[in-house]
């Protein structure tokens, strides 16, 4: 059993100048749980998992990835975390095999052509691993995106909208994918705007609004209605 848990969020604010974006937040995932972050826009989603993953600073409070401090031992953080991020954030120029080698080098990852065959037959993309970047759809880049984080074989994902632009076959490869990652006894703390195909990989819900948890619930039989009920009423308390 893990002496820590994944991912601990405990009081976390974060403000740029006067405005707070972040207020008093307090999250934790375990081995083997996926939780959807949902809420309006500006409610401090992506603000959350860009902590979480070293790219902000807290202004106050602590997030921990596996026991390490995300702005104290950042570099340790960042050897279990794994983030897709919301834009595909590929060099179109390049080939898929260019690009997983160019992200292995810096990050200090295998980069043997097994390796970069592997994680991106993985992904399904082996087939067009030497074509320009340039000629894929958006679902296609995403998943190329989602290679790279296969490669590092992270314990924690941080995910920004993981569904966006994907198509139905892909979406259920990547739940699927995220399915057995949580088997593994792996976290992931996503964001999304869909209350149906969003939260089929999810255990629990936690809602932001207007900077703070509203609520933070398991989905068990919830339907999207249901869910949807509690966002609005979440939402709408927290303004």
């Amino acid at each position: 059993m893990a002496l820590h848990p994944p991912i601990r969020v405990i009081g976390l604010r974060k403000a740029f100048g006067a405005h707070v974006v972040l207020d008093d937040v307090s999250l934790e995932v375990r081995p083997g749980e996926a939780v959807a972050l949902v809420g309006p826009n500006g409610a401090g989603k992506t603000t959350l998992l860009r902590i979480l993953a070293t790219l902000l600073r807290p202004s106050r409070g602590m997030a921990r990835v596996a026991g390490y401090d995300c702005a104290r031992e950042a570099e340790r953080v960042r050897a279990h975390v794994g983030l897709l991020a919301h834009g595909a954030w590929v060099y179109e120029d390049l080939t898929p095999v260019e690009n997983l080698r160019f992200w292995a080098t810096l990050g200090g990852l295998p980069h043997g052509r097994d390796a970069l065959s592997g994680a991106l037959a993985a992904v399904e993309l082996d087939r067009v691993a030497d074509e320009r970047v340039r000629t894929f759809s958006l679902g296609m880049k995403r998943r190329l995106a989602l290679a790279r984080v296969v490669l590092a074989r992270p314990s924690v994902l941080l995910l920004d909208e993981p569904h966006a632009g994907l198509d139905q076959r892909a979406g259920k490869w990547l739940d699927a994918h995220l399915g057995g990652f949580k088997a593994a006894g792996g976290a992931i703390l996503m964001t999304t705007h869909s209350f149906g195909r969003g939260l089929g990989v999810a255990d629990r819900i936690a809602i932001l609004a207007a900077g703070r948890l509203a609520l933070d619930a398991p989905l068990g039989g919830l339907t999207p209605d249901d869910v949807r009920r509690l966002y609005e009423a979440s939402v709408e308390d927290g303004v």
